[in-house]
C-alpha cells in the first residue's frame, strides 16, 4: 500500500483514538464519550454546591464600552506610539522576525515535548509514551506540524525526518498502543454520539437566550469539544434564533470532578513542565479547527537599558529580588507599587485613565530607579495617578511583552472567537503555556485590576473602562508586530478590550488546570514508568515486585481502606496517622483529623502565640506524592477513595503549604 499523507496520518492516530481502555468505574476524562459529556453538562446543575464559579456579573458588565472608553483606549495607543521609543509601531520588525520556513514546526516540535520525531537517534518508546496519551483530534494537529516540516525540508533539499510509521512499528511502541480495532471503534462512537446529544447540551450560546450562568466543562479536551460545537453549529435546526452580541458575561460555574480542583501552584515543575507540552498542542489544534492563523515570533536581542527597574527581564528582575526575599515569585518593586495603589489608588476617581503629570513621572522614575533598593523610598507623597502611569509605563517597557512575544498574537486573536466557551478555553491553555515569571507576574497584575473594578462606585470605573485602558498596554509591544490597530477604530478598541475584560473577570477559572490536562499528565507519567520494563525481563520481573512490596495496593474486597499518611510540618510535627476512607471521605476531613491529634490537643505547643493572646497554627494541606504524579497539592475537597483508586501507587504527605513557613 502508497504511504502519503492519510497513511501517515492514519498511523499517527493508531497511539491516540482510543486512549487506553476505559476504566468501568470511572473513565478518565480524556476518554469520556460525547454522550457521557453532554450528560456532565445535564448533570452540572445538580452539583452547583460542588463548584467554583466567577462572581455573578456586575450592572457595568451588561453594557458595550462607551465613547469615553473608546476615546481612552486610542489616546493610550497614541501615549504608547509617542512615548519612550514607541514613535514607529508599525515598523517594529526590526525588533522582531519569523522564523524560517519549517523554523517554526521545528521549535513547535521541541516546545511540545516531540522534538524526538524528528531525530535520528530517539528510540521509538520516547516518542509512543507522549503519543499515547493523545486525543484524535490532538494528534491530527500534530501530523499536521510534521507533514509542513517535512515540507519545508524537502524545499531546502534536506532530508526529510525518520518516517513517522517507524515509530509504531517498533514492538515496543506497540506494546504502549491501544488496540486499533479498539481505537477505532472507540473513535466511531465517539463521533456517531454527536447526533444523539441533546442540543441543549451543546448549542452555542449564541444561538440561545443569553444565559445568566453558564457551565464550564474541564473533563473533555478543549480540541474535542470544539468538534462537538462546530458539528452542531452545522445543523438545520441550529441556523435560526440567533441572538445578537449584547455585551454580557455571564457567570462561569466550574463542576468539580471528585477529584477536586487543581490550580497551577498546586503541580510540581516536573508535572507542570507536561502540562504545558499537552496544553500547546490542544491549543494548536483548536487554533486549527477555528481556523485561527497565528504565527509566532522571536524577540530580536536588545541592549538592555542601564537600569535597576523598568526595561529590565523580568527573570532578571527576580534574580535580584531573590537574593533579598527567596521565596518571591514576582518583582519586588512591582509589589510595592501595587500595594501602594491598592491602598491609595483604587479609590481615586479615574484611576488609570487620568494621566499624571509627565514632569513629576519622570521624577519619580528616577528617584525610585536609585533609591528602590536601597529601602530609601517614600510613597508619601507620591500621586496615585502618576503611580498608575508609572505602573502601565513598568509593563510595556518590559524587553519582552508580558504576555510573551511567541504567544502575544495569539492573546490577540482570541478576540475573533466567537463563542465565550472557546475564548475561556483558548485563554486558559496561553495562560499554561506562559513562563512562571510572566505568569505570576500577569496574574498579580490582573488581581489589581479587579480590585479597581470592585470600587466603581467611588472612583467610576467599571470593567470596562478598565479593560480598554489596559488592552494597549498588554497587547502593543515594540518587540512584536501587531494587527491590534488595523480595520475599524470602534471594533477593534472593542475586541481587544473583550479579551482583557475576560482576563480579568475569569481570572481564577484561567489560573486552573483542566481536568483533562491532569488525566493526560496521569496517563503519561503511567506510561513513562512503564517504559523501563521493556529493557530486560528479570529486571522487569524484579521491579514489579520491588513495585508491589513497596506500594499500597487497593484492597477491591475492602470498601473503606485505612491509607497511612506521613506528616512533615517542619520542625513542629512529623510521624504517621491512621485514616479509615470512606466513600463520602474529602481531604478536608483528613486535615481535620490531623488538626485535633497533632496540633489542637491540650498542651502540645505546635502553634505560635499571637500578642492578643490567640495561637496560629501552620497552614497545612494534604499533597500526593509519586504513582502517576510528581507531586500535587490537593483540593480540601477531593475524594480521597476516589484518589486511593486513581493513584494507588502514590503515597499521602501532610506538609505546611509553600507561603505558610513566614507566618510561623
Amino acid at each position: 500500500m502508497p504511504w502519503g499523507r492519510s497513511g501517515s496520518a492514519a498511523l499517527l492516530l493508531l497511539s491516540v483514538r482510543g486512549i487506553g481502555r476505559a476504566k468501568a468505574r470511572d473513565p478518565s476524562p480524556t476518554e469520556m464519550s460525547v454522550d457521557s459529556w453532554a450528560g456532565t453538562q445535564d448533570q452540572a446543575a445538580a452539583e452547583h454546591s460542588h463548584s467554583t464559579h466567577t462572581p455573578p456579573p456586575s450592572q457595568d458588565q451588561e453594557q458595550h464600552p462607551d465613547e469615553l472608553c473608546l476615546d481612552s483606549f486610542w489616546s493610550e495607543v497614541e501615549t504608547i506610539r509617542q512615548g519612550s521609543g514607541y514613535t514607529d509601531l508599525d515598523c517594529t520588525r526590526r525588533d522582531s522576525r519569523q522564523s524560517e520556513e519549517g523554523e517554526q514546526e521545528e521549535q513547535w516540535l521541541a516546545d511540545a515535548g516531540l522534538s524526538n520525531l524528528i531525530s535520528e537517534d530517539s528510540e521509538d518508546v520516547d516518542n509512543a509514551v507522549l503519543l499515547s496519551t493523545l486525543t484524535r483530534t490532538q494528534a491530527e494537529a500534530v501530523q499536521r506540524r510534521l507533514d509542513s516540516y517535512t515540507l519545508s525540508l524537502r524545499k531546502r533539499n534536506k532530508p526529510p525526518p525518520r518516517d513517522v510509521r517507524d515509530i509504531f512499528h517498533s514492538p515496543i511502541a506497540q506494546t504502549l498502543l491501544p488496540e486499533s480495532q479498539h481505537s477505532e471503534d472507540l473513535a466511531q462512537n465517539s463521533m456517531a454520539s454527536v447526533a444523539k446529544t441533546p442540543l441543549s447540551a451543546v448549542t452555542p450560546e449564541h444561538q440561545r437566550g443569553a444565559p445568566k450562568e453558564e457551565f464550564f466543562i474541564t473533563d473533555v479536551a478543549y480540541c474535542e469539544q470544539a468538534v462537538i460545537f462546530l458539528k452542531q453549529a452545522k445543523l438545520p435546526q441550529n441556523n435560526s434564533q440567533r441572538r445578537k452580541e449584547d455585551g454580557t458575561l455571564p457567570r462561569v460555574i466550574c463542576p468539580k470532578c471528585r477529584l477536586g480542583v487543581t490550580r497551577i501552584q498546586d503541580l510540581s515543575h516536573a508535572d507542570m513542565k507536561k502540562v504545558r507540552q499537552l496544553a500547546l498542542i490542544d491549543m494548536t489544534a483548536l487554533c486549527d479547527l477555528l481556523e485561527l492563523e497565528v504565527k509566532r515570533h522571536k524577540t530580536g536581542k536588545r541592549k538592555i537599558p542601564e537600569s535597576t527597574l523598568f526595561g529590565v527581564p523580568l527573570a532578571t528582575l527576580l534574580e535580584t529580588d531573590q537574593k533579598m526575599k527567596s521565596n518571591t515569585s514576582i518583582p519586588l518593586f512591582l509589589q510595592a507599587l501595587l500595594s501602594f495603589l491598592e491602598k491609595k489608588g483604587v479609590d481615586s476617581e479615574g484611576i488609570l485613565r487620568v494621566p499624571g503629570s509627565q514632569s513629576r513621572i519622570k521624577l519619580l522614575q528616577q528617584y525610585l530607579e536609585t533609591n528602590f533598593y536601597s529601602g530609601q523610598v517614600s510613597w508619601d507623597e507620591v500621586s496615585p495617578n502618576d503611580a498608575a502611569a508609572l505602573l502601565k509605563k513598568f509593563i510595556r517597557e518590559l524587553p519582552a511583552p508580558l504576555l510573551t512575544a511567541e504567544y502575544l498574537n495569539t492573546f490577540s486573536a482570541v478576540r475573533d472567537i466567537t463563542e465565550l466557551k472557546q475564548k475561556l478555553h483558548m485563554l486558559n491553555l496561553l495562560i499554561l503555556l506562559l513562563p512562571e515569571p510572566n505568569r505570576n507576574t500577569l496574574k498579580a497584575l490582573l488581581e489589581f485590576l479587579s480590585k479597581v473594578v470592585s470600587r466603581e462606585k467611588r472612583n467610576r470605573m467599571n470593567l470596562w473602562a478598565v479593560a480598554t485602558i489596559m488592552a494597549p498596554n498588554l497587547f502593543l509591544h515594540k518587540a512584536v508586530p501587531s494587527r491590534l490597530t488595523e480595520g475599524a477604530e470602534k471594533g477593534q478598541a472593542e475586541k481587544a478590550a473583550d479579551v482583557m475584560r475576560l482576563l480579568i473577570r475569569y481570572q481564577d477559572l484561567l489560573w486552573t488546570i483542566p481536568n483533562f490536562l491532569m488525566s493526560q499528565v496521569r496517563k503519561l507519567n503511567e506510561n513513562s514508568n512503564r517504559r523501563y520494563q521493556f529493557y530486560d525481563r528479570r529486571i522487569k520481573n524484579l521491579l514489579r515486585k520491588i513495585h508491589t512490596d513497596s506500594r499500597e495496593k487497593p484492597d477491591k474486597n475492602n470498601s473503606e481502606p485505612r491509607r497511612t499518611v506521613k506528616i512533615q510540618v517542619g520542625d513542629l510535627v512529623s510521624g504517621t496517622m491512621e485514616f479509615q476512607l470512606n466513600i463520602s471521605s474529602r481531604a478536608s476531613d483528613l486535615l481535620a483529623q490531623f488538626h485535633r491529634q497533632f496540633l489542637r490537643s491540650p498542651d502540645n505547643g505546635k502553634g505560635k502565640m499571637r500578642r492578643n493572646g490567640s495561637v496560629v497554627y501552620p497552614d497545612c494541606a494534604l499533597y500526593e506524592v509519586g504513582g502517576n504524579i510528581g507531586e500535587h497539592c490537593l483540593d480540601p475537597d477531593t475524594h480521597l477513595l476516589d484518589l486511593y483508586n486513581s493513584n494507588p501507587g502514590g503515597e499521602w504527605f501532610i506538609k505546611m503549604k509553600p507561603n505558610a513557613s513566614r507566618g510561623l
